[in-house]
Parts: structure tokens; sequence; C-alpha cells
């Protein structure tokens, strides 16, 4: 089989320990490949309409997914960084694996490549176009891409309730709002503004320390916005993984109310990254972001690089995460 840089992988012992030292140098955390999930590979595959796979650093939150019988899959969107497939559920609206190279946003429903984007599609494809999901790999057109390594989305942040920087909270809300400028005033291309507008009355279901009023808020804000992960989901998606990441009692009870809303009022994406969230799954950015402010890496380049994802989309879920820390500090550290 070949790799990205058409160097040969060998199949030996040396395999993980190769690919592994890859992902490293690509900057992506892994972990090794689970033993039992080759074997379930072996029995779940079948012939592959494309005769070698190019390996990546899968998430975990993609394993059941990658490792299970192969399922049918379309393509929602092929980009130069960046191919995401719809995989249909049974009872609802099923899931999304993104294939991604080394310099896109690393979202938890990920497999990375080795390599940078090059300015071209993933995949000639269009919308809508047949794939596949299964048996250890995610195939479209002439792109088959194996599970090589494993990585997972979910930070392991120190305790149940970890406690926060007071600078480093400080630090990230001045960086997000600037100096000196009431949080109120922060607005989001394609949201409403104004004291009427839902991040308005997040702000002041957060000032009252009112977790009910700022669930009643995601109507309001769920596919509010362009493009398939909208501004608003973002927000919701930002302040769900604060809430179950930073260990709030009713974080579980919050996200399964955010995303009941989600179904069918947004897009398949976002709707996935969603429930991601509520499994305190989280794009590696975030990710960052939260060990900054625990203390365990600097936290003003996590920052940047967060509020650099995407054109609307880094400033949205600090957004989010800064809704948690608020909720975090008013209904439960106060009492």
């Amino acid at each position: 089989m070949r790799a990205i840089d058409d160097t040969t992988v060998r199949t030996g012992t040396s395999d993980g320990t190769a690919l592994r030292g890859r992902a490293a140098h690509a900057g992506v955390p892994t972990i090794p490949l689970p033993r039992h999930s080759a074997r379930a590979t072996a029995r779940t595959a079948r012939s592959a309409r494309v005769a070698t796979a190019v390996p990546a650093a899968a998430s975990t939150g993609v394993a059941e997914l990658l490792r299970g019988p192969v399922r049918p899959a379309r393509v929602l969107l092929s980009s130069p960084a960046a191919v995401y497939l719809h995989v249909p559920g049974e009872r609802g609206s099923g899931e999304v694996v993104g294939i991604l190279t080394s310099d896109a946003a690393r979202l938890p429903l990920g497999c990375v490549l080795f390599r940078p984007s090059n300015g071209r599609p993933l995949v000639g494809l269009p919308t809508g176009a047949p794939a596949e999901v299964g048996g250890g790999r995610a195939v479209v057109g002439d792109l088959a891409v194996s599970a090589a390594a494993w990585w997972d989305p979910r930070p392991r942040l120190p305790g149940g309730r970890p406690a926060l920087l007071p600078e480093g909270v400080r630090q990230l809300r001045t960086t997000l709002y600037g100096e000196g400028v009431p949080h109120s005033a922060f607005t989001l291309p394609g949201l409403p503004t104004g004291p009427g507008g839902p991040l308005a009355a997040l702000r002041g279901a957060v000032r009252r320390a009112d977790l009910e009023a700022a669930l009643r808020t995601a109507i309001r804000l769920i596919g509010a916005g362009p493009g398939l992960t909208p501004a608003g989901d973002d927000v919701m998606a930002g302040t769900i993984a604060g809430l179950v990441l930073l260990g709030h009692p009713a974080a579980e009870r919050f996200a399964a109310g955010v995303c009941s809303l989600a179904a069918g009022r947004t897009t398949e994406l976002s709707g996935a990254l969603l429930r991601h969230a509520a499994a305190g799954r989280v794009n590696a950015e975030y990710a960052a972001v939260l060990r900054g402010l625990v203390g365990e890496r600097p936290l003003g380049p996590a920052v940047d690089r967060l509020l650099a994802t995407g054109p609307v989309t880094g400033r949205a879920l600090a957004l989010g995460l800064c809704t948690a820390i608020d909720l975090v500090e008013r209904t439960t550290r106060t009492r």
C-alpha cells in the first residue's frame, strides 16, 4: 500500500510507530490503533473499488462508523481541505464523517490526512455523490482513507470540575470582546443584533444565571446564519461542550435539549457537531484553549488559532465557551 508521500507503508509491527510519528509531525495527537479493531475490520470489510487506501489519523468519535459494516453514504461537501460524508441513520438524521487535510480545523468527526491541502478539491464529485463508510475505510470516488491511528477529541482536563486560571479567563474574554467593550455589544455575522437579538437574550440569561432561559434562546440560535455550520449552532456547540467539560451538573440535560431542538432545524454537519459537543468532543483548537485555561499550555496562541478558525466559526465557539464559563461560575461556584 502507498502512503500520501508515495513511500511504501509496511504492514509489519513497525507500521503503527511510523504512522504515529507522521501524525505527530502533522500536529495530530494520536492513540494506538486497537488490535481488536483490526480484526473487526477484517470481518466487516468487503472488496473496495479502490485498490489501496491512504492512511489517516481518525477521531475516536467516528470509530464506531469506521469499524462497523460498510454502509452507503453521500457527499455533503468537497473542498481543498475537506470532504464531508453523510451516513444515513435508521431512526434519525444519521452521522457525518469528514476527511480532512492536515491544515484544516480538526473536527471531532474527522479523519486527518498526513498532508496539507493543495488548492484542489479532495475529490472531484458533486454534492450528493455516492460514497461508503465502514470496514475500516471511508471511500469516495477514487479516494479511500483508512484509520492508521486514532486521536481522542475529548480533552482530558484535571478533576471533575476543573479549576480555570482567573487570569486566563480574563485574557480569553478580553481577546474575544475587546478591552472596555460591553459583552452585550458582541455581534456575529448572520445573527440579529440589538437588545432584542438572540445573543443579547443569551447574555441576559447568563447574567441571571438562568439556565432554562439560556436553553430557550437555542430556538432562536439553532440554524441561524449561513453555511454548513451556522453561527448560531456554533455558539450552542461551544456552550454545550463547555458545560460538559467543565462539569456543570445540568450539562447533560441542557445538551439533550439543544440537540432535540436542532433536529430538522439545521444542516446534517452542524447537527452532527452538536451531538459530538454533547459528548464533550470538540475540535482541536477549542480543546487547546481549554488546556490553556487550566495551565497545561500557553493560552494566547491557542486563543488566536481558535479565533482564526473559519470566518465566523472560531469566534462563535469562543463565545459559547465564555457563555459556559459564566454559567458555571454563576450557577455552581457562587453557592
